[in-house]
């Protein structure tokens, strides 16, 4: 192994460990934005971790499907903000439905 590749794998490791600790104080917060927030979390570490990987071995397959789920990993946001509007507008709409019907006699 280069010097490189050395330190490569030891930017993997601090990148794993960082995301370890980091993952432990979110998972502890209230909420699914927190575990949102986890979930992306890990991803982005994952990626970071199996590029420096994948280069150190010059693994170019690998390269390529972590970059994959790289442009992927944004649409589970998406998905979970659209998710959260829809659920606020329909708790709106019920707690107006339910004001409205308790004002009448």
């Amino acid at each position: 192994m280069s010097a490189m590749d050395d330190f490569l794998l030891s930017a993997c490791a601090f990148v794993l460990l960082m995301i370890a600790v980091s993952l432990v104080v979110v998972l502890r917060g209230p909420g699914s934005s927190a575990r949102m927030m986890a979930a992306m979390l890990f991803c982005t570490g994952g990626i970071a971790s199996l590029l420096l990987l994948g280069t150190i071995h010059g693994m170019e397959i690998v390269i390529n499907v972590v970059l994959t789920l790289a442009v992927l990993a944004p649409f589970a946001t998406i998905a979970f903000v659209r998710a959260g509007a829809v659920l606020v507008r329909d708790e709106s709409a019920a707690d107006t439905a339910g004001s409205a019907q308790a004002g009448k006699p």
